[in-house]
């Protein structure tokens, strides 16, 4: 198969051997076959691959006024001639994105004048569309100037998508803005949600933890936030109402502070892995005095309804009850959650 040398990735081509010809011919002054071939002990075909790869990035040059010599050129000479119109194009798609952008941005004081007036009592926009609302999000987190709130509802988070957080989230910590985010007590047994937690707080941010939690929410500088959209279908990817007006938003940050003072401080002790926390037992025993079955007392702590009955068979052991009800009796009448909350 023959060798690409319009390759995109032609600086792989770049091998030991090109590279003492090139620093022998710099030496010289010119490309001279024989010269360089002696210097380095190569063959006809090697000393002509050798002309080709030099010449393909651009380290070797036509002589002005004598084509048939060839001389070395700088590298950063060699690097402009062979990237410059890559760079130029680059530039010029730079320039009619941003000009794109600021003519489409200039719309917006006729967009929010325009709803105003369409209907002064809403106050936000629906947007069905997953896609468009994981692209207003990014938008929003690249324009965040100060603050972002989040309620991560549902216990661990994904492992497939804590890179992607991570990398989001060091980005606005070096912007110098504040990043709170609220889990629920199920997220502290998961090792990647923890090693997710242990790499933000060291950068900054600040985590903590509830028995349970309202719904996922995203409030940005306290003047917009995202809640999910109401759907039918559980299987269905919900979209996002976009909430703006000032009240409702100062409403969501009140209600978020609420949970915020509430709520146990996340610091993931890497070093070993908990089982059933003193917050997570005291959420289960709570919602099991209260006759809640397993799916529901699942539901409610974001966890999976198989771990939750694996918990609950640790606290009936723990109790010594010979059955789940039992252990819920005894609980509720044994004033057990209160001693317990007196500890948390």
């Amino acid at each position: 198969m023959g060798r690409r040398e319009d390759s995109a990735s032609g600086f792989a081509e770049l091998d030991d051997i090109s590279a003492s010809a090139y620093g022998q011919a710099v030496r010289i002054g010119m490309f001279d076959h024989e010269a360089i071939a002696e210097h380095l002990a190569l063959g006809p075909a090697e000393i002509r691959r050798t002309e080709q790869i030099l010449r393909h990035l651009k380290l070797l040059q036509p002589m002005p006024g004598d084509p048939s010599v060839l001389v070395p050129v700088g590298p950063d000479v060699a690097a402009a001639d062979l990237v410059g119109a890559a760079e130029r194009q680059i530039r010029d798609l730079q320039h009619a994105v941003t000009d794109v952008r600021t003519k489409l941005l200039s719309l917006t004081p006729l967009y929010f004048e325009g709803r105003r007036e369409r209907n002064r009592v809403e106050a936000f926009d629906l947007i069905s569309d997953p896609g468009l609302v994981q692209s207003m999000i990014d938008e929003r987190r690249q324009q965040c100037r100060s603050e972002l709130l989040i309620i991560q509802p549902g216990g661990p988070r994904p492992a497939e998508v804590l890179p992607a957080a991570r990398e989001a989230a060091q980005e606005m910590l070096d912007r110098g803005v504040r990043l709170r985010t609220l889990y629920q007590h199920t997220a502290r047994s998961d090792l990647p949600t923890r090693a997710y937690v242990r790499d933000v707080t060291e950068a900054g941010a600040e985590v903590r933890t509830a028995d349970e939690v309202i719904d996922r929410i995203f409030i940005y500088d306290r003047e917009i936030a995202f809640l999910p959209e109401r759907v039918d279908c559980q299987e269905q990817t919900p979209g996002a109402a976009v909430v703006r007006e000032p009240t409702l938003v100062s409403f969501l940050c009140s209600v978020f502070e609420y949970l915020w003072d509430g709520a146990t401080p996340f610091v993931p002790d890497m070093s070993r892995t908990p089982t059933t926390d003193d917050g997570v037992k005291h959420s289960i025993l709570r919602l099991m005095s209260k006759g809640y079955k397993d799916e529901m007392v699942a539901r409610r702590l974001g966890m999976s309804v198989r771990t939750c009955r694996r918990h609950i068979a640790e606290i009936t052991e723990e109790l010594e009850a010979t059955s789940r009800f039992q252990a819920g009796f005894n609980v509720a009448m044994s004033g057990m959650l209160n001693s317990i909350g007196d500890l948390l």
